[in-house]
């Protein structure tokens, strides 16, 4: 039996054999909990987290789509401080639909291109 994990783990896999994250172009990654969610900018090749954006420290209440947009607006204006403009987005095993989507028009209209 194919739970939703393992589904979603084998679509991760396959997603992080084609794409990898340089210092001149970083991955970004999107993690969704049922709550919250995470971006990272990641050097895969130095193991190294370069910028990071969360929906942990927001204090106002939004739905989960309006959530999404103000991280990505977080991870892009993160991303610009830190002299990174170019990524490779990396969803995680997630479908490109709802919160993933939100996250990756808001960084794109934050200035970060992929």
């Amino acid at each position: 039996m194919v739970t939703k994990l393992l589904r979603r783990r084998k679509i991760k896999l396959g997603i992080r054999s084609k794409v990898s994250g340089t210092a001149e172009k970083p991955r970004l990654s999107v993690f969704r909990s049922n709550k919250q969610i995470y971006v990272q900018i990641i050097d895969d090749k130095s193991g190294k987290t370069l910028a990071a954006a969360s929906s942990l420290k927001m204090d106002e209440k939004v739905n989960k789509k309006e959530q999404a947009a103000k991280v990505g607006e977080m991870i892009a204006k993160n991303a610009l401080e830190a002299g990174i403009n170019d990524v490779v987005f990396d969803r995680n095993g997630y479908l490109y639909h709802g919160r993933i989507k939100e996250v990756a028009e808001a960084a794109r209209k934050g200035g970060l291109k992929f």
